[in-house]
């Protein structure tokens, strides 16, 4: 399918794949995409119990900057298990599955 963009040029409109870093060619796409589901899930958490950094900090035991960053997507220095972690504190379970990739 083709469409013009405002400058009237001709663009291609892309399905992509469901994982926006894989898109873009990341190295590390299946890990930014979980580590990006996992802090969705963080900063709704947060949201539902109406905490701020701070008082999060109080009942995670977690540095009220880190949860800033994930509030920021700075994810980078952050593991899988450490933000599963911080979802249990949160009151989260979290359920992993593994299914085998389908062909393109």
């Amino acid at each position: 399918m083709k469409t013009r963009d405002a400058n009237m040029k001709l663009s291609k409109i892309i399905r992509g794949s469901g994982n926006v870093f894989r898109d873009f060619g990341r190295p590390n796409a299946d890990l930014e995409q979980a580590r990006a589901i996992l802090a969705a899930r963080i900063v709704k958490a947060l949201d539902e119990h109406k905490l701020t950094a701070r008082a999060a900090e109080k009942l995670t035991g977690v540095a009220h900057t880190d949860l800033s960053r994930i509030r920021n997507a700075k994810l980078e220095r952050f593991t899988l298990d450490r933000m599963i972690t911080i979802l249990g504190k949160l009151d989260r379970d979290v359920e992993v599955s593994v299914a085998p990739r389908t062909a393109a």
